[in-house]
Order: structure tokens, then C-alpha cells, then sequence
């Protein structure tokens, strides 16, 4: 018999897939329930509301976000770190290409709702936003917030376009291009502004 603390577990995960593919207003208690094997009754327990597990399961992406971008960071080099965050954006584009970003998803639907949330659904991409920001700030760009926000609006716009395509190529070519722009950057012109192409 699986321990208390496992059943949690599989109610955040089960919500985690079902929120992904189906979106935040379209998944009830009931779904969860069922995807993780836990009795209705029993989701209670632990989550009073939906916006109880949402908040969970937006924590739960924020560290699985962070052990990535931590994972990228391994060689403390930042223009390595930016490129190695693009090619496991290119290793999964498959998988992009059907179910786009879980992240952007999750911001796009509840971004003009209150809906008792204590995590904030942009989170993820704020955490992205602020990882990116630093790495090329380490890189010695004095516009690194500008920099930033322009690398991560192209990822999630190759991200929603190619989803909404199904476009696995296209996804893959886009990326192409940026992981291009970033092996461009260099040391010598950090104080102008290195426009994506």
C-alpha cells in the first residue's frame, strides 16, 4: 500500500499532465482523481480547491525548471549555459510540436483571472526571465534584462507557432536559428545592442 505522502504526489503529477494537456478550466477533481488512482474522497484530504493543487503543481514546475536551468549551468560558462538550455528545448521538440509549452499554457489562461492562486502562473517564466537575464549579464551585456526578454519571448513563440502547427521541423529550425545568434555573441561589443536575426 503506497505511503499518505505518495498519494499527494501522484495528485500534483496527475494534475501537472492533465492541466498540460488540457488546460486549467477543463480539468475538475474528478479527472485528478481518476489519473492518479486516488479516491475522489480522498483528493480532499489534501486540496480543498483546484486552485490549491494549481498552486502545487506551479511549484512543482518551478523546481523542475530550476533543476534544468541549474543542470545548464554546469560548466560555468553563460554562453554555454544559454546554448545548452536550447538544445534540450531541441532534444523535446517532438514532444512541443504536440503539447507546446506547459508553462506558457498555464500563463495564457489564467493571466487575466484572480482566482486564489498563491503562486502566480507567469512564475516559471519570470524564473526563466531572471536565469537568462544573469547569464547574460555574466556575459558582461550591460542590456542583459533587454537581452533576456527577447530570448525568452522567442522561445515560447517558436514554442506556441510550432504547437499550433504540429511543425516538429520548423520548431527545430527556429531553435537552429537562435542557438546560431547566441554562438555569435561575444565579449568584444557588449555595450551595443546584438539584435536577433
Amino acid at each position: 500500500m503506497p505511503r499518505t505522502s505518495d498519494k499527494r504526489e501522484r495528485l500534483i503529477e496527475a494534475a501537472n499532465n492533465l492541466i498540460h494537456r488540457q488546460g486549467f478550466h477543463k480539468t475538475t477533481l474528478a479527472d485528478i482523481a481518476t489519473e492518479s488512482d486516488v479516491p475522489l474522497g480522498n483528493v480532499y484530504y489534501y486540496f480543498k480547491t483546484k486552485e490549491e493543487i494549481c498552486d502545487a503543481v506551479i511549484e512543482e514546475r518551478k523546481k523542475e525548471l530550476t533543476t534544468t536551468l541549474d543542470d545548464c549551468c554546469q560548466s560555468a560558462n553563460p554562453k554555454k549555459a544559454l546554448l545548452k538550455l536550447l538544445n534540450t528545448t531541441m532534444e523535446a521538440s517532438n514532444e512541443i510540436a504536440e503539447t507546446g509549452c506547459p508553462h506558457g499554457r498555464l500563463c495564457n489562461e489564467l493571466s487575466n483571472e484572480i482566482i486564489g492562486l498563491t503562486n502566480s502562473a507567469d512564475d516559471c517564466l519570470k524564473v526563466l526571465l531572471e536565469w537568462s537575464r544573469d547569464q547574460f549579464k555574466a556575459m558582461g551585456y550591460r542590456n542583459a534584462k533587454d537581452m533576456s526578454f527577447e530570448f525568452v519571448s522567442r522561445i515560447q513563440g517558436i514554442i506556441l507557432v510550432g504547437n499550433s502547427l504540429h511543425d516538429e521541423k520548423q520548431i527545430k529550425a527556429q531553435l537552429k536559428s537562435l542557438i546560431n545568434w547566441v554562438e555569435s555573441l561575444d565579449s568584444k561589443n557588449k555595450e551595443r545592442r546584438v539584435a536577433l536575426n
